[in-house]
C-alpha cells in the first residue's frame, strides 16, 4: 500500500509513512515544550529514534519539518475544537467550552500556551509558507466560533443585529491573549479572567 507524502507529493509505503509520522510527532512534542528555536534536528533524531538519513529522506531541513509540524498541530487543535464547539448552541455551552480550555491549560500551569499560537510567534517572520498555513488554521478556528455565535443569534440568545464575525474576533483575541498571559505568568488565572471578560460581554449583549 502507498500513500501520499504531503510534503512534496511523493508516494510513500505504509512503513515510510509511519516513519515520517513518528518524526513529525516527536518534533511537535519537542517544539511545544522547548520552542521551535530551542529544538534542533539532533533533538528530533534522538526523540524519534530514526536515523539522520531517514529524516533527510522525508525533509530537506528544519523549515520543511516545521511546516509539517504546523500541519499536525493544526489538525490536532482543530479536531479538538470542532468536537468541542460543534455541540455548543447556548451561552451556557460556551461557558463549558471555556471551562474545559482553562482546566486543560491549568494542568501545565499555563506554561506552554496555545500550541498554534506558539508556532505563530516562532515562525511568522521566518517562513511565509508556514505563516500562511497558520493564518488559515486560525481563520478556520475563528469560523468555528462564528458558527457558534450564529447559532446563539438564531436561537435568540444574541440580538438579531449582533455582528457574529466581530464578536468571534474578540473572543479569539481574548483566548489567544489569555494563553499568552498565562504562559508568561505560569499561572492560568489571566487566561480564565480574559475569557470571563469576553463571555461577560456576550452575556451583557444578550441581556440587553
Amino acid at each position: 500500500m502507498t500513500i501520499s507524502d504531503s510534503q512534496d507529493g511523493r508516494r510513500l509505503t505504509a512503513r515510510g509513512a509511519r516513519t515520517r509520522a513518528r518524526i513529525v510527532a516527536a518534533a511537535a512534542d519537542l517544539m511545544y515544550v522547548q520552542g521551535v528555536g530551542g529544538t534542533t534536528l539532533d533533538d528530533v533524531l534522538a526523540a524519534s529514534g530514526v536515523s539522520k538519513s531517514q529524516l533527510y529522506h522525508h525533509f530537506e531541513g528544519k523549515d520543511a519539518l516545521v511546516r509539517a509540524v504546523v500541519d499536525l498541530v493544526g489538525e490536532r487543535v482543530l479536531d479538538r475544537e470542532r468536537d468541542a464547539l460543534g455541540r455548543v448552541s447556548t451561552l451556557r455551552g460556551l461557558r463549558r467550552w471555556r471551562d474545559a480550555l482553562v482546566r486543560n491549560n491549568a494542568l501545565r500551569h499555563g506554561a506552554y500556551g496555545c500550541a498554534l499560537g506558539a508556532l505563530a510567534s516562532a515562525v511568522a517572520d521566518q517562513d511565509d509558507l508556514a505563516r500562511k498555513a497558520l493564518a488559515n488554521l486560525f481563520t478556520e478556528w475563528q469560523e468555528l466560533l462564528t458558527d457558534v455565535l450564529r447559532r446563539l443569534r438564531d436561537a435568540g440568545e444574541l440580538p438579531p443585529d449582533a455582528s457574529v464575525e466581530r464578536l468571534a474576533t474578540g473572543l479569539m483575541g481574548a483566548l489567544q491573549g489569555g494563553y499568552l498571559l498565562a504562559q508568561t505568568a505560569h499561572d492560568v488565572t489571566p487566561m480564565a479572567t480574559s475569557l470571563d471578560m469576553a463571555l461577560a460581554y456576550l452575556e451583557s449583549v444578550s441581556a440587553g
